[in-house]
């Protein structure tokens, strides 16, 4: 094993052809996910008027009907394999994330609700091959980190229904750009990051304190049969760990590949 030092800067090439084969691009920082719109329903009041008409002269109470929660709305909707339109991806998410799933998952910061990682164009099935005009799903990816669980949701936008739901354990699809940042703001906590520092200084003449100062690209760490690795990771695979690659913006790469961020329970190690 080739032995280097956590604080050698290295140059950019030489990281960028030895990795991108396995690499997904992330750059930071970014916003994440897909806007909330989910329309909230108004519930009637209670409305009270008099009737004169009335020997008693006292008002009858007149219940107003309830309202339930609006469906959501449709929207622009696309044609055939058309990429998915802006109204369909908040349509889906919308319809995917029942309240008992917001409530119940926690993303990578914490919050409720599992994190989003993607929506797609669901594949047609068999028997719609060809139709003139055939439903138009959407299949949505979840990583909820309270139960370490990736979710899948595929979604009939034509129908408004929910069609098939997938929930998996070891299942680690590569870290989106939220996940990333939120990866490299656990790292500048911990004490292992001082290598790092100190070699961003050495390049820039400044202190490192955020992750907007950095350029980073992060891939799944997992420890299985192939791969022993410290006892300290033991859990990458259950829980969802990111290697990171960091480059100083608009500058020279630092070498931080031996350090692994759990996101499960945010701590880091040392490989």
């Amino acid at each position: 094993m080739m032995r280097r030092h956590l604080g050698k800067v290295v140059a950019g090439a030489a990281i960028a052809v030895t990795s991108t084969a396995v690499m997904v691009a992330v750059t930071l920082p970014g916003d994440a996910g897909a806007a909330d719109g989910r329309t909230e329903g108004r519930g009637g009041s209670a409305a009270q008027s008099s009737d004169e008409g009335q020997e008693q002269g006292q008002g009858r109470a007149q219940q107003q009907p309830g309202v339930v929660e609006s469906s959501v709305p449709v929207g622009a909707r696309g044609t055939g394999r058309d990429a998915l339109t802006d109204d369909e991806l908040r349509r889906a998410e919308q319809l995917a994330l029942n309240p008992g799933l917001r409530s119940a998952g926690e993303d990578v910061e914490g919050e409720a609700g599992p994190q989003w990682l993607s929506t797609d164009l669901a594949e047609l099935q068999p028997s719609e091959t060809g139709a003139a005009d055939p439903p138009r799903r959407a299949e949505l990816s979840y990583y909820d980190y309270k139960a370490d669980t990736f979710l899948t949701k595929t979604v009939n936008l034509t129908t408004g229904k929910v069609e098939k739901t997938d929930t998996l354990r070891g299942e680690q699809p590569p870290p989106t750009r939220p996940e990333a940042a939120e990866a490299v703001k656990i790292l500048l906590d911990s004490p292992l990051s001082s290598g790092l520092k100190k070699d961003y200084r050495d390049a820039t003449g400044k202190a490192l304190t955020g992750a907007d100062q950095l350029e980073t690209t992060g891939m799944v760490y997992r420890i299985d049969e192939e791969n022993s690795g410290p006892a300290e990771l033991r859990e990458c695979g259950k829980h969802r760990c990111v290697r990171l690659f960091t480059k100083v913006r608009n500058g020279p790469w630092i070498d931080s590949r031996q350090l692994i961020v759990d996101l499960s329970d945010r701590t880091v190690g040392r490989i």
